[in-house]
């Protein structure tokens, strides 16, 4: 099935970090909350939080990788339930092109690590975001 004006485009390689990396996130309303990074991309990334954010509203994403600090404007896509938590999946709006390139730096490093495990660029769902039947 293809969608109407929908472009075939390749996904950034998305980096899975397993909560290793922590991370705040800032509210329009000034609150802060702590998460921790789940999986990222130069693209956005999904967050690994206590409670989730509603879809589409507007954050700010700040955390350290490797060399890199990345602060910058999200915006909050549909969360999941997980075992303890949510995962919230962000992306950027506004990732300055330095920060991209010293982010894509420092992914390129980790994949080159072996310390994380990429995600399938074939396969869109990542196993741990998929919902297990209470069948099992």
């Amino acid at each position: 099935m293809h969608l109407s004006g929908h472009r075939d485009v390749k996904r950034p390689i998305r980096v899975k970090l397993g909560g290793t990396v922590l991370a705040i996130v800032r509210l329009e309303n000034g609150r802060q909350v702590r998460a921790k990074l789940h999986q990222i991309s130069v693209s956005g990334g999904v967050l690994h939080m206590e409670k989730p954010l509603h879809e589409g509203i507007p954050i700010e994403v700040i955390f350290h990788l490797s060399t890199t600090t990345i602060r910058t404007q999200a915006r909050a896509l549909f969360p999941m339930w997980a075992t303890q938590g949510y995962l919230q999946p962000f992306e950027f709006q506004k990732l300055p092109e330095g920060d991209r390139d010293h982010l894509q730096a420092d992914l390129d490093t980790l994949l080159r690590a072996s310390v994380a495990t990429v995600v399938s660029q074939d396969d869109p769902q990542d196993e741990s975001l998929t919902p297990i039947s209470s069948n099992a």
